[in-house]
């Protein structure tokens, strides 16, 4: 059985630039793992990746490895992926959810948005398990926090997902919250069975994430609102 969301019915205005460059360099940077010959997929997901015990300073990468302060690595892991599956996903995601919260916050606060969504779901994948040796690689946090930032502005948006079941297939429309508030809960429950010292999906960054998203979005439309209503009483009326 296989549900995938691929479209909203919540059109935009405004063209998601940073949303399409999010995606492009992401996706340049993976298709570059995939075929240039002379690329190191372990050593770049070591040297670039988010690993916890590096980045608390229980370990230490071997000195060839050492190429940023460990700290960058927050923001350098976003723009890795693992495989086909993951960066589809997540730029599948980003194409739906990122345009609305894009134009909706303007480009220069949704690129904060993203960032910090990013920052705090790999501080939370860190916390939990602060000696983890393993790299952690993708925008799956970040990207979480649109999905909760989108949840909160457009919760009733509807969805178009994908249902695949052996030769029955169908597209559903779904209300956004039940598409996002399900993800969110399968992630919960997912994470309260994952072994954290077998790598994988890292379920504790994309609650962080999307905690993050709803907390953020609901500061920054506030003060949106706020400018608004300024801006709206300081222009003179015409006579």
């Amino acid at each position: 059985m296989f549900f995938f969301p691929f479209s909203d019915e919540n059109p935009t205005n405004k063209k998601p630039i940073i949303s399409w460059l999010i995606i492009f360099s992401c996706s340049f940077i993976f298709l570059n793992q995939i075929f240039d010959p002379t690329y190191i997929v372990e050593q770049t997901f070591l040297s670039f990746g988010m690993i916890p015990a590096i980045l608390f300073g229980h370990s230490e990468l071997s000195g060839h490895l050492k190429i940023i302060p460990p700290f960058l690595s927050i923001f350098t892991s976003m723009f890795l992926h693992g495989g086909w599956m993951h960066i589809i996903g997540n730029m599948t995601y980003l194409y739906i959810f990122g345009d609305n919260i894009e134009e909706r916050l303007g480009k220069l606060k949704f690129i904060i948005f993203y960032l910090v969504s990013g920052i705090v779901a790999a501080f939370t994948q860190a916390i939990i398990d602060p000696t983890s040796t393993i790299p952690m690689i993708g925008a799956s946090g970040a990207i979480a926090g649109v999905l909760g930032g989108y949840l909160v502005l457009y919760p009733k948006a509807n969805i178009k997902v994908l249902f695949w079941f052996i030769i029955f297939v169908k597209v559903f429309r779904i209300r956004a919250f039940i598409v996002l508030g399900g993800w969110i809960i399968i992630q919960f429950i997912s994470f309260n069975g994952s072994d954290l010292n077998s790598g994988g999906v890292a379920y504790a960054a994309h609650i962080g994430g999307f905690i993050s998203g709803v907390l953020l979005i609901n500061i920054m439309k506030n003060k949106i609102a706020k400018k608004n209503r300024t801006l709206n009483g300081s222009v003179p009326s015409s006579k």
